[in-house]
């Protein structure tokens, strides 16, 4: 594996937990864990998801905050496993600096897409509400991009197809589902900008920090 740049320093031997990803799977892990104690649970349930600027529940550090909360187990789980999955080998890749840095810029940039597209209240059963964002899943998407540029050629295998499929196709496709899903306003409750968000903030640094692909060619 050549690397292609030298303003970044990558991880000098494979792990399967690189030093970044291991503490994120952690530290979600706990937030989900406390956000379900009684006492602490209310006040990050209602402090640190992100809320629409107009809303009165809106603070700034919500940007960093709603990143960590999930709403169930299946999300959390579906999340970080994702994140385990394509982050371990960015981070290898990468540095674990650099990792980080691109992990929460993505998170924050898809944070920031989804709010601009989804600022207004919407109509409940409870009246007009403004509807709080959950999850990883922007920062998520990012790496999901990254991995898809660094590594166009290595072969992802899906459970329910039982195909190898490029990675650059793989993001490609799902890149296009976000947005037609976006557009047409289809899958509600899922936040398709913020996914969107974060493919584009991490496909904007990617470039502007001049980062190249891996140079090893699959057969």
């Amino acid at each position: 594996m050549n690397y292609q740049s030298n303003n970044y320093s990558p991880n000098t031997e494979f792990t399967v937990f690189p030093p970044a990803v291991k503490h994120l799977l952690i530290i979600n892990f706990v937030v989900y864990l406390a956000s379900w104690t009684p006492g602490i649970g209310p006040l990050l349930q209602t402090y640190a998801p992100l809320f629409p600027i107009e809303s009165p529940l809106f603070y700034p550090w919500q940007f960093i905050t709603y990143m960590f909360m999930h709403a169930d187990i299946g999300h959390i789980l579906f999340n970080l496993f994702a994140l385990w999955m394509f982050g371990q080998a960015i981070e290898n890749f990468w540095g674990t600096k650099r990792f980080a840095i691109y992990y929460f810029l993505t998170g924050i940039g898809a944070g920031l897409l989804h709010v601009f597209v989804n600022n207004d209240p919407v109509m409940t059963s409870q009246g007009m509400q403004y509807i709080p964002t959950i999850g990883a899943s922007g920062a998520v998407y990012g790496i999901l991009l990254a991995f898809g540029m660094m590594f166009p050629d290595r072969p992802i295998m899906l459970l329910f197809l039982p195909i190898p499929i490029k990675a650059k196709y793989f993001v490609a496709f799902f890149g296009a589902v976000e947005l037609y899903s976006g557009v047409m306003g289809t899958q509600q409750g899922v936040a398709h900008f913020a996914h969107l968000g974060g493919m584009l903030v991490g496909f904007i640094l990617i470039k502007v920090w001049g980062l190249k692909k891996e140079q090893t060619y699959y057969t």
